[in-house]
């Protein structure tokens, strides 16, 4: 199933989730090491890449929502994209109760902060491997007659030229 938001020939969801995924993922990362060493400068960068993060989340959500709506209903698609997508909404939610934790204690975070930053890590893992699994499984976002030799998706052709039978 081809993508239906794209962004110079590929789906614009795959293209911008990395952005909020890494950068949330490394804000766990400078937790850690907060927690390992108190260097406080460490739960700064934290704080910071855990708004970038949501920030981010909030641009590529609109497009992995408008391929959801065109999954065809009552198919496996569609119910992992629903999981998939709320799990995301989920993963957003526990970040911004991170950030809203530490707003007044940035260079000490609360307990809370972090257990939501970890608890949304956790989950994000978990939906980002059905994001995988509604591409390479599904082939939701797949360009029709996708091949090893396709041409070029700025090229104009369809990804079927070329293709050896």
């Amino acid at each position: 199933m081809e993508s239906h938001a794209k962004l110079l020939g590929h789906p614009a969801h795959t293209i911008l989730i990395v952005f909020p995924l890494g950068l949330l993922a490394t804000s766990v990362i400078f937790d850690v090491v907060y927690l390992l060493n108190d260097n406080p400068t460490m739960a700064v960068v934290a704080f910071w890449m855990q708004v970038a993060g949501i920030a981010g989340g909030f641009i590529a959500a609109p497009f992995g929502t408008i391929d959801w709506v065109a999954i065809p209903k009552n198919t496996r698609a569609k119910r992992v994209g629903m999981i998939h997508g709320l799990g995301n909404v989920l993963v957003l939610l526990l970040f911004i109760v991170s950030v809203l934790f530490r707003w007044d204690e940035i260079e000490n975070p609360p307990t809370l902060a972090l257990v939501a930053s970890f608890a949304g890590f956790a989950l994000a893992g978990f939906t980002g491997w059905l994001g995988g699994e509604l591409v390479n499984r599904l082939g939701v976002g797949v360009d029709p007659g996708a091949h090893l030799d396709a041409p070029n998706s700025l090229s104009g052709r369809a990804a079927m030229e070329g293709r050896r039978l």
